[in-house]
């Protein structure tokens, strides 16, 4: 039995895991960086242990530290959160070879689905349907030049590692793809030390929905439902919903079907996520899994009434689903907000510092996770997500509502963030008809006046 769990991670999310052990009754073990020490999370774990200085790569990223700590403090698990080591399948084989179980999945799922190439030949294999591209891995411009031609323009090239809009590069005509590519491949080998990609065709104004899986050692896996992600600036996410509205309850069924198809393929265990590109006449499309926990994890959790969390740290227990697929019944709507620490008047700058004074929204159906208090000092090194709130309601045009209302009601000061801009969108007739793609960001929204002033 798991009796103590090392968080392998930092902010919210890290809060997040320290909240579902306490309500286990498992012991918490917080790791952080100096620059981290007054950080919520390693006020609220049970033990803390210091692993070194402010950047990631000699603290959160570094997997000896991590594991020497969660031996120290005789840990019998580590959770790795999202971001950081949660997909590193290196770190997944040094848990195992210590005697530590990593909640998530197994090392080789990883190495199969985690990289974005060989997940997608696995998924051609298994007759789920792909964005027309390679099917083997691209290293070299001048090959991938050729295998463009192919697939035809635009085309989008995709670091096989990447993940968070990193390593991804569109080329709308030949003439612009090389450069592209090396760009792209560039910052895939600085960002994932590794400079393996892929191409696939660029679907014009897709939406961005995808399924959460759960699955065990038993043989289980259930599909929780879709959420659509298409509110996105430079790839990534600023809204998640649930349900989507851009697919209709036939669409919905196929999609959870070849989620639960692609999970049994590869033999997983543990949360993951299958993300699907849908086209304007609604076709859809295997895009990539995410071997982990998802930042929009609490959309599905409000939608479905469950704790993916607990089910996590059960799963990796050995122990089975504490429900089935008929038991999974999503109910009303529900909405996701990112709250960054940022100015978007100048171009989305990131915005660290002291917050002086906070208020969260509450409320009927309101939910904040979040890591900030009065005091904390927002750092720079890290990323600029500082809240997520989440709204849930009988449907969508009551969700939209209370997000507002939540929005309006929660304050930040000493910090700038991009409260206001999501307010903004909360409001735009594109979103509220539930017709954003991807592209609505860079295509609809601008920085209202009212943000403008604030940063100046």
């Amino acid at each position: 039995m798991i009796h103590k769990v090392l968080i392998a991670n930092r902010g919210e999310i890290a809060v997040r895991i320290i909240r579902a052990c306490r309500n286990m009754g498992i012991q918490s073990v917080a790791v952080y960086s100096r620059e981290d020490e007054k950080s919520l999370h390693v006020q609220l774990a049970d033990q803390r242990v210091c692993i070194g200085e402010g950047p990631a790569k000699y603290s959160y990223l570094d997997m000896d530290r991590i594991i020497s700590a969660a031996l120290i403090v005789e840990a019998d698990a580590i959770h790795p959160g999202f971001g950081f080591l949660s997909e590193n399948s290196t770190f997944v084989r040094k848990c195992k070879e210590n005697g530590l179980i990593f909640i998530g999945p197994d090392a080789d799922v990883i190495d199969r689905m985690g990289n974005k190439s060989a997940a997608r030949k696995t998924m051609m294999d298994a007759g789920v349907p792909v964005v027309p591209g390679t099917k083997e891995p691209v290293y070299d411009a001048k090959v991938g030049l050729k295998l463009a031609r192919e697939i035809g323009y635009p085309v989008m090239i995709k670091a096989s590692s990447g993940g968070g809009g990193k390593g991804m590069r569109m080329a709308e005509r030949e003439e612009d793809f090389e450069e592209q590519f090396n760009v792209a491949q560039r910052e895939s080998a600085n960002a994932f030390g590794d400079d393996t990609m892929y191409i696939e065709r660029f679907i014009v104004n897709p939406r961005h929905v995808e399924i959460q899986i759960m699955a065990d050692s038993h043989g289980n896996v259930v599909a929780l439902g879709d959420r659509d992600c298409s509110v996105q600036r430079n790839h990534q996410k600023l809204i998640e919903e649930s349900p989507s509205p851009a697919i209709d309850d036939a669409t919905r069924a196929r999609m959870n079907e070849y989620a639960i198809l692609a999970a049994k393929t590869v033999g997983y265990t543990n949360a993951g996520t299958i993300e699907f590109i849908v086209g304007q006449q609604g076709e859809f499309f295997f895009m990539e899994m995410n071997t982990r926990i998802q930042v929009e994890h609490g959309v599905t959790e409000m939608v479905t009434g469950t704790d993916l969390i607990i089910e996590q740290i059960r799963v990796a227990d050995g122990l089975e689903l504490s429900f089935t697929q008929e038991e999974v019944k999503p109910r009303g709507h529900v909405i996701e907000c990112r709250i960054n620490a940022e100015i978007p008047a100048l171009n989305f700058m990131p915005s660290p510092g002291v917050v002086q004074s906070i208020h969260l929204p509450a409320g009927n159906g309101v939910r904040v996770d979040t890591c900030l208090y009065s005091g904390y000092r927002i750092p720079s090194e890290y990323d600029s997500m500082i809240a997520k709130v989440i709204v849930h309601a009988p449907d969508r045009d009551a969700a939209i509502r209370k997000m507002r209302t939540a929005l309006d009601e929660m304050v930040i000061i000493g910090v700038e963030t991009n409260l206001d801009f999501q307010y903004q969108i909360m409001n735009h007739p594109i979103f509220c008809k539930g017709k954003a793609d991807t592209g609505f960001i860079e295509s609809f929204m601008k920085p209202s006046r009212r943000m403008e002033k604030a940063s100046e």
